[in-house]
Order: structure tokens, then C-alpha cells, then sequence
């Protein structure tokens, strides 16, 4: 395989996803159900799998444990065509799987193993990986790994960015320890595109408007924020210009597991097509909305054509 295109860092693990899953399961002790399925998931895993089905060259620097789950993950993950050979595997560890329970509205639950794979990536198992690291970089979730604390992810991204034209794009999940916006002041300098969804920045500031909340991660050192307004589609701001942009139209909305996974890889396709940032959350926009009409993570992403269909019809 030739040099990758993209590289994505962070969890990959396994989904078991079932919908419609009602509260009334927990009193009657079973439920049949329309769907359900065994999936890759794991923020990274969704978003090489997507930008490898894009399109795109894309290896995954990752963490599994030496059993069945993770040959399972690698089997996915090359049946994508990404590049599995800087993931990492330790004996004894187990690799993560996560339960998924989808309501009737297409909204997820999550029942997650906190001792697996998915909290365990490193900074050892991560720096090996930079030298050859594609011009892009993902870094898909800060605060997933607690072995990824703020001090640790500030020499990842530092050592990312000692070759100057790489472009560093960091997605997030909620912040588990009350950690602050300004906790991240040594990073976000680092970072050229970050892409917090609104209720994650929103624990950093402790704001509710998603301007201002974008505005102060630019105040705080990111070139760019863009944030996930899930239906309403994005906010993507700069020091100079800010853009609203509204989410492609879905038939139903099924599952919106992966769906913030699935924009960045559209945002990130946008970037390695040379797409202005305005084109990126459109992109993202269009990628996210082929997601949320299936169950999983990354079933409603096969090729780049449906996506860019969308992308063309919703904003051209």
C-alpha cells in the first residue's frame, strides 16, 4: 500500500447495536427487536472506515488485545482497505466492545467495558507511529483514553506537528474529569481543525451558545473550530470568518451512532481534496446524513457517491 493519504489515531473496538430498544426492557427482561448487528465502532475505527470507503488511503493507529474481538476488528478494518499494520496488540488485554441500544427515535445508549482496549491507548503506542504519519492527521478522540491526559496529548501533538505542513484535525467526546477549556490552552496551538459536538464544548465553557463557544476555542489557540449541531448541521469558524451551515435533509433518521465520526471523515475528505473549510462542513454535512439512515456506525458510507450526490444536491 502506498503512503497513506490520512492517519487516524484512537479506539477501535466492537459494536453490538439493537433497535428499538424501549425502558420497558429493563422491567420485562426481554424485548425482541427489528435490528441487530455485531459492528465495528470506536470513534477512530468510524473514521477510517469511512474515509477508506471515501476513498482515501487511510492507516489507523490504534490498541487491541491478542483475542477474538480484535482479529475480529482488524478483519473489518481490512475489509475497508485501511491500513492496520501500526495498531498495537497486548496480550491480555481485552478488546473493547460496546453495547448499543438505539431508541425508537434513532437516539443511542451506550453500555461500555472501561477496562478494555477502548481507555487504553498510549503515548508509547502512539509516537512510534509519527514519523511516517501521513500530512493528515486525526486524532479522534480526546478524553476517550484517561492514559491520554492533557499533559500526554500536548507531546502527541507537539511531535505531530514538528513537520509544520502536517494538518492536525482533534475530534472529542465528553469530558470526564470537569476538565476546562482553559486546561487545554498547552494543546489547542497545535490543532488546525477541532471538532467538538455542542454538549462537549459546552462542558469545557460552561456556554450553551454555540458561537461563542466556537469563538473561544479560537481565543484559546485552535486555527479552526467547528462544531457539530447534529439536525441543525455545523458552525465552522476562524479568526476571520464564520459559517452556518445547515444539515443535508434524511429521510428517517434510524441510528445516529457514528454520525459526529462520519462528518469527520467527511471534513477530513474535504481536506485532502483541497476544499475550502466552508466545503469541508458541507462535505461532513452530506457524509453524516448517509450515517444516520442506517443501524451502525458506518453502514450508510460504501463509496464516495452517495455522499458527494448529497453534498451537490444540499448545497450547490
Amino acid at each position: 500500500m502506498r503512503k497513506a493519504e490520512i492517519t487516524v489515531i484512537g479506539a477501535a473496538i466492537l459494536d453490538l447495536l439493537a433497535r428499538p430498544v424501549t425502558p420497558a426492557v429493563f422491567e420485562t427482561g426481554s424485548q425482541p427487536v427489528r435490528e441487530m448487528r455485531l459492528s465495528g465502532g470506536g470513534d477512530a475505527l468510524n473514521e477510517a472506515v469511512a474515509l477508506a470507503r471515501l476513498g482515501k488511503r487511510t492507516e489507523l493507529v490504534s490498541k487491541l488485545g491478542r483475542d477474538r474481538a480484535g482479529e475480529t476488528v482488524l478483519q473489518i478494518l481490512r475489509d475497508a482497505g485501511v491500513a492496520t499494520d501500526r495498531i498495537v496488540r497486548q496480550s491480555g488485554l481485552r478488546t473493547g466492545v460496546n453495547a448499543v441500544l438505539v431508541d425508537e427515535s434513532g437516539e443511542r445508549h451506550f453500555l461500555t467495558d472501561p477496562e478494555s482496549s477502548l481507555r487504553r491507548l498510549s503515548e508509547t503506542d502512539i509516537l512510534p507511529a509519527l514519523d511516517a504519519a501521513a500530512d493528515i492527521v486525526s486524532f479522534a478522540g480526546i478524553f476517550v483514553s484517561p492514559l491520554l491526559d492533557i499533559p500526554a496529548l500536548e507531546r502527541v501533538f507537539r511531535r505531530i506537528k514538528e513537520k509544520p505542513e502536517r494538518i492536525l484535525v482533534a475530534d472529542m467526546t465528553k469530558a470526564k474529569h470537569a476538565e476546562r477549556l482553559s486546561d487545554l490552552m498547552g494543546l489547542l496551538p497545535y490543532v488546525d481543525c477541532i471538532l467538538p459536538n455542542e454538549e462537549e464544548i459546552a462542558l469545557l465553557t460552561g456556554e450553551r451558545d454555540p458561537k461563542r463557544n466556537a469563538a473561544l476555542l479560537i481565543e484559546a489557540g485552535a486555527s479552526c473550530a467547528v462544531i457539530k449541531l447534529g439536525k441543525c448541521g455545523c458552525l465552522v469558524r476562524t479568526a476571520d470568518a464564520a459559517y452556518q451551515i445547515p444539515a443535508c435533509p434524511v429521510e428517517r433518521a434510524v441510528d445516529t451512532t457514528g454520525a459526529g465520526d462520519c462528518f469527520a471523515a467527511g471534513f477530513l475528505w474535504g481536506l485532502s481534496e483541497g476544499l475550502s473549510l466552508l466545503e469541508c462542513g458541507r462535505f461532513g454535512c452530506a457524509a453524516a446524513s448517509c450515517c444516520v439512515e442506517q443501524l451502525g456506525a458506518t453502514d450508510g458510507i460504501s463509496s464516495l457517491e452517495e455522499p458527494l450526490k448529497r453534498y451537490r444536491a444540499c448545497y450547490k
